[in-house]
Protein backbone atom coordinates (compact mmCIF):
# COMPACT_ATOMS: atom_id res chain seq x y z
CA UNK A 1 0.00 0.00 0.00
CA UNK A 2 1.33 3.41 -0.99
CA UNK A 3 1.04 5.94 1.82
CA UNK A 4 1.72 9.66 2.07
CA UNK A 5 4.75 8.84 4.22
CA UNK A 6 6.10 6.45 1.55
CA UNK A 7 5.86 9.22 -1.02
CA UNK A 8 7.40 11.89 1.23
CA UNK A 9 10.30 9.66 2.28
CA UNK A 10 10.95 8.60 -1.31
CA UNK A 11 10.92 12.18 -2.64
CA UNK A 12 13.21 13.25 0.21
CA UNK A 13 15.72 10.56 -0.72
CA UNK A 14 15.47 11.37 -4.44
CA UNK A 15 16.13 15.08 -3.79
CA UNK A 16 19.33 14.24 -1.93
CA UNK A 17 20.47 11.59 -4.41
CA UNK A 18 19.84 13.74 -7.49
CA UNK A 19 21.79 16.64 -5.98
CA UNK A 20 24.76 14.65 -4.74
CA UNK A 21 25.19 11.72 -7.16
CA UNK A 22 25.55 12.56 -10.83
CA UNK A 23 23.59 10.34 -13.20
CA UNK A 24 25.64 7.47 -14.62
CA UNK A 25 24.94 8.51 -18.22
CA UNK A 26 26.21 12.03 -17.47
CA UNK A 27 29.34 10.60 -15.86
CA UNK A 28 30.02 8.47 -18.94
CA UNK A 29 29.42 11.41 -21.27
CA UNK A 30 31.81 13.68 -19.35
CA UNK A 31 34.51 11.01 -19.24
CA UNK A 32 34.05 10.18 -22.91
CA UNK A 33 34.22 13.86 -23.86
CA UNK A 34 37.34 14.36 -21.74
CA UNK A 35 39.07 11.43 -23.45
CA UNK A 36 38.29 12.87 -26.91
CA UNK A 37 38.98 16.54 -26.14
CA UNK A 38 42.08 18.01 -27.83
CA UNK A 39 41.94 21.55 -26.45
CA UNK A 40 44.21 21.65 -23.36
CA UNK A 41 42.09 24.20 -21.46
CA UNK A 42 38.90 22.33 -22.24
CA UNK A 43 40.45 19.06 -21.10
CA UNK A 44 41.56 20.71 -17.84
CA UNK A 45 38.01 21.97 -17.20
CA UNK A 46 36.47 18.58 -17.99
CA UNK A 47 38.88 16.88 -15.58
CA UNK A 48 37.88 19.41 -12.92
CA UNK A 49 34.18 18.71 -13.51
CA UNK A 50 34.83 14.97 -13.22
CA UNK A 51 36.77 15.46 -9.98
CA UNK A 52 33.95 17.66 -8.66
CA UNK A 53 31.23 15.02 -9.12
CA UNK A 54 33.48 12.38 -7.55
CA UNK A 55 34.05 14.53 -4.45
CA UNK A 56 30.33 15.36 -4.21
CA UNK A 57 29.37 11.69 -4.28
CA UNK A 58 32.04 10.67 -1.78
CA UNK A 59 31.24 13.45 0.68
CA UNK A 60 27.47 13.50 0.02
CA UNK A 61 27.59 17.20 -0.76
CA UNK A 62 25.82 19.02 -3.61
CA UNK A 63 27.44 18.75 -7.03
CA UNK A 64 26.47 22.40 -7.56
CA UNK A 65 25.54 25.12 -5.08
CA UNK A 66 22.36 25.81 -7.08
CA UNK A 67 20.29 22.84 -5.95
CA UNK A 68 17.49 24.03 -8.16
CA UNK A 69 13.78 24.39 -8.40
CA UNK A 70 12.39 20.91 -7.67
CA UNK A 71 10.55 19.43 -10.62
CA UNK A 72 8.72 16.16 -9.99
CA UNK A 73 7.20 13.87 -12.61
CA UNK A 74 4.53 11.69 -10.95
CA UNK A 75 3.44 8.78 -13.14
CA UNK A 76 0.38 7.25 -11.51
CA UNK A 77 -0.80 3.70 -12.16
CA UNK A 78 -4.41 3.60 -13.32
CA UNK A 79 -5.12 0.79 -10.84
CA UNK A 80 -3.12 2.32 -7.99
CA UNK A 81 -6.30 3.44 -6.17
CA UNK A 82 -4.44 6.20 -4.35
CA UNK A 83 -6.68 8.03 -1.90
CA UNK A 84 -4.09 10.53 -0.73
CA UNK A 85 -3.03 14.02 -1.72
CA UNK A 86 0.03 13.22 -3.81
CA UNK A 87 1.00 16.88 -4.18
CA UNK A 88 0.96 17.44 -0.43
CA UNK A 89 3.08 14.32 0.15
CA UNK A 90 5.56 15.31 -2.57
CA UNK A 91 6.01 18.79 -1.11
CA UNK A 92 6.49 17.31 2.37
CA UNK A 93 9.24 15.15 0.88
CA UNK A 94 10.92 18.10 -0.82
CA UNK A 95 10.94 20.09 2.42
CA UNK A 96 12.31 17.10 4.29
CA UNK A 97 14.99 16.30 1.73
CA UNK A 98 16.28 19.84 1.37
CA UNK A 99 16.56 20.15 5.14
CA UNK A 100 18.12 16.74 5.70
CA UNK A 101 20.53 17.07 2.78
CA UNK A 102 21.58 20.65 3.66
CA UNK A 103 20.54 21.71 0.17
CA UNK A 104 20.12 25.37 -0.73
CA UNK A 105 16.55 26.63 -0.60
CA UNK A 106 15.89 28.75 -3.67
CA UNK A 107 12.09 29.07 -3.99
CA UNK A 108 10.42 32.43 -3.40
CA UNK A 109 6.79 32.88 -2.31
CA UNK A 110 5.87 35.37 -5.01
CA UNK A 111 7.53 35.75 -8.43
CA UNK A 112 7.54 39.56 -8.19
CA UNK A 113 7.45 40.38 -4.47
CA UNK A 114 9.86 37.49 -3.69
CA UNK A 115 10.48 36.23 -0.11
CA UNK A 116 12.11 32.81 0.32
CA UNK A 117 9.75 29.96 1.29
CA UNK A 118 12.51 28.49 3.45
CA UNK A 119 12.16 24.84 2.36
CA UNK A 120 12.37 24.86 -1.45
CA UNK A 121 8.65 24.20 -1.85
CA UNK A 122 6.38 24.27 -3.69
CA UNK A 123 7.66 21.77 -6.21
CA UNK A 124 6.61 21.89 -9.84
CA UNK A 125 4.66 18.65 -10.24
CA UNK A 126 3.63 17.09 -13.54
CA UNK A 127 1.05 14.30 -13.30
CA UNK A 128 0.47 11.56 -15.85
CA UNK A 129 -1.13 8.12 -15.87
CA UNK A 130 0.44 4.77 -16.72
CA UNK A 131 -0.85 1.18 -16.74
CA UNK A 132 -0.68 -0.83 -13.53
CA UNK A 133 -0.80 -0.23 -9.80
CA UNK A 134 2.49 1.54 -9.21
CA UNK A 135 3.59 5.12 -8.76
CA UNK A 136 6.80 6.26 -10.41
CA UNK A 137 8.42 9.44 -9.13
CA UNK A 138 11.21 11.30 -10.91
CA UNK A 139 12.88 14.29 -9.29
CA UNK A 140 14.65 16.77 -11.56
CA UNK A 141 16.36 19.58 -9.62
CA UNK A 142 16.72 22.38 -12.16
CA UNK A 143 19.30 25.10 -11.67
CA UNK A 144 18.28 28.45 -13.07
CA UNK A 145 21.51 29.33 -14.83
CA UNK A 146 20.48 26.82 -17.49
CA UNK A 147 16.71 27.25 -17.05
CA UNK A 148 17.05 30.95 -17.86
CA UNK A 149 18.31 29.97 -21.32
CA UNK A 150 15.10 28.10 -22.20
CA UNK A 151 13.55 29.06 -25.52
CA UNK A 152 10.15 28.70 -27.17
CA UNK A 153 9.80 29.18 -30.92
CA UNK A 154 6.48 29.14 -32.76
CA UNK A 155 7.66 28.10 -36.21
CA UNK A 156 5.65 28.07 -39.39
CA UNK A 157 4.14 24.65 -40.16
CA UNK A 158 6.26 24.60 -43.31
CA UNK A 159 9.51 24.68 -41.31
CA UNK A 160 12.00 22.13 -42.65
CA UNK A 161 14.30 19.89 -40.59
CA UNK A 162 17.13 22.21 -41.60
CA UNK A 163 15.23 25.22 -40.23
CA UNK A 164 14.53 23.34 -37.00
CA UNK A 165 18.23 22.53 -36.68
CA UNK A 166 19.24 26.15 -37.31
CA UNK A 167 16.72 27.37 -34.74
CA UNK A 168 18.04 25.05 -32.04
CA UNK A 169 21.64 25.95 -32.88
CA UNK A 170 20.74 29.64 -32.57
CA UNK A 171 19.52 28.93 -29.02
CA UNK A 172 22.78 27.11 -28.21
CA UNK A 173 24.82 30.00 -29.62
CA UNK A 174 22.82 32.50 -27.56
CA UNK A 175 23.34 30.44 -24.40
CA UNK A 176 27.05 30.46 -25.18
CA UNK A 177 29.16 29.95 -22.04
CA UNK A 178 26.60 31.53 -19.71
CA UNK A 179 24.87 28.39 -18.38
CA UNK A 180 27.91 26.20 -17.65
CA UNK A 181 28.43 24.00 -20.70
CA UNK A 182 28.83 21.26 -21.76
CA UNK A 183 25.06 21.18 -22.10
CA UNK A 184 22.45 18.49 -22.30
CA UNK A 185 19.77 19.80 -24.65
CA UNK A 186 16.14 18.75 -24.39
CA UNK A 187 13.94 19.56 -27.38
CA UNK A 188 10.14 19.43 -27.52
CA UNK A 189 8.37 19.61 -30.86
CA UNK A 190 4.60 19.78 -31.36
CA UNK A 191 1.50 20.12 -29.23
CA UNK A 192 0.77 23.69 -28.20
CA UNK A 193 3.26 26.11 -26.67
CA UNK A 194 2.89 24.63 -23.18
CA UNK A 195 3.19 21.03 -24.37
CA UNK A 196 6.36 21.74 -26.33
CA UNK A 197 7.96 23.33 -23.25
CA UNK A 198 6.93 20.34 -21.12
CA UNK A 199 8.39 17.88 -23.64
CA UNK A 200 11.70 19.74 -23.76
CA UNK A 201 11.96 19.53 -19.96
CA UNK A 202 10.88 15.89 -19.89
CA UNK A 203 13.50 15.04 -22.51
CA UNK A 204 16.21 15.84 -19.96
CA UNK A 205 15.09 12.88 -17.84
CA UNK A 206 15.79 10.46 -20.71
CA UNK A 207 19.26 8.94 -20.86
CA UNK A 208 21.98 10.55 -22.94
CA UNK A 209 22.00 8.56 -26.16
CA UNK A 210 18.20 8.22 -26.38
CA UNK A 211 18.25 10.91 -29.10
CA UNK A 212 14.61 10.52 -30.21
CA UNK A 213 11.58 8.31 -30.61
CA UNK A 214 12.05 7.45 -34.30
CA UNK A 215 14.95 7.11 -36.71
CA UNK A 216 14.08 10.52 -38.17
CA UNK A 217 14.31 12.31 -34.82
CA UNK A 218 17.35 10.30 -33.75
CA UNK A 219 19.11 11.48 -36.91
CA UNK A 220 18.01 15.08 -36.35
CA UNK A 221 19.23 15.00 -32.73
CA UNK A 222 22.60 13.56 -33.74
CA UNK A 223 22.96 16.25 -36.40
CA UNK A 224 22.24 18.99 -33.85
CA UNK A 225 24.73 17.37 -31.46
CA UNK A 226 27.45 17.29 -34.12
CA UNK A 227 26.87 20.87 -35.23
CA UNK A 228 26.49 22.10 -31.66
CA UNK A 229 29.88 20.73 -30.72
CA UNK A 230 31.35 22.38 -33.81
CA UNK A 231 30.38 25.82 -32.41
CA UNK A 232 33.64 25.83 -30.42
CA UNK A 233 32.04 27.18 -27.23
CA UNK A 234 33.58 24.43 -25.16
CA UNK A 235 33.29 23.55 -21.46
CA UNK A 236 32.60 26.70 -19.44
CA UNK A 237 33.31 28.69 -22.61
CA UNK A 238 37.05 27.95 -22.97
CA UNK A 239 36.49 26.60 -26.52
CA UNK A 240 37.08 23.08 -27.72
CA UNK A 241 34.97 20.32 -29.20
CA UNK A 242 32.86 19.68 -26.07
CA UNK A 243 29.90 22.05 -26.03
CA UNK A 244 27.16 19.41 -25.77
CA UNK A 245 26.91 16.15 -23.85
CA UNK A 246 23.81 15.06 -25.72
CA UNK A 247 20.54 15.99 -27.41
CA UNK A 248 17.14 14.36 -26.83
CA UNK A 249 13.97 15.09 -28.78
CA UNK A 250 10.38 14.34 -27.73
CA UNK A 251 7.40 15.08 -29.96
CA UNK A 252 3.60 15.34 -29.92
CA UNK A 253 0.99 15.82 -32.68
CA UNK A 254 0.16 19.46 -33.37
CA UNK A 255 -2.24 21.77 -35.22
CA UNK A 256 -2.08 22.13 -39.01
CA UNK A 257 -1.26 25.84 -38.64
CA UNK A 258 1.76 25.61 -36.37
CA UNK A 259 4.98 23.95 -35.30
CA UNK A 260 5.90 24.74 -31.67
CA UNK A 261 9.55 24.11 -30.83
CA UNK A 262 10.98 24.38 -27.30
CA UNK A 263 14.58 24.07 -26.16
CA UNK A 264 15.54 23.38 -22.56
CA UNK A 265 19.11 23.30 -21.33
CA UNK A 266 20.79 21.45 -18.53
CA UNK A 267 24.31 22.42 -17.55
CA UNK A 268 26.94 19.69 -17.16
CA UNK A 269 25.28 18.82 -13.82
CA UNK A 270 22.50 16.76 -15.40
CA UNK A 271 20.54 15.75 -12.31
CA UNK A 272 17.57 13.47 -11.91
CA UNK A 273 16.65 10.42 -9.87
CA UNK A 274 13.68 8.04 -10.01
CA UNK A 275 11.96 5.44 -7.84
CA UNK A 276 8.86 3.29 -8.21
CA UNK A 277 6.49 2.56 -5.35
Amino acid sequence: MITAKNIADTVSSLCIRANTVLRSDAKKALNRSCACEKNAKAKFILNALIENYKIAEKEQSPICQDTGITIVFAEIGLQANLKIDIGKAVNAGVAQGYKKGYLRKSMVKDPVLRGNTGNNTPAIIYYSFIPGKKLKLTVLPKGFGSENKSKLFMLNPTATPEEIKKTVLSAIKEAGPDACPPYMVGIGIGGDAGKAVFLAKKALTYKIGFWGETSFYKSLARDIYKNGNALNIGPLGVKGRTTLLGVNILTFPTHIAGLPLAVNFSCHVLRSASATL
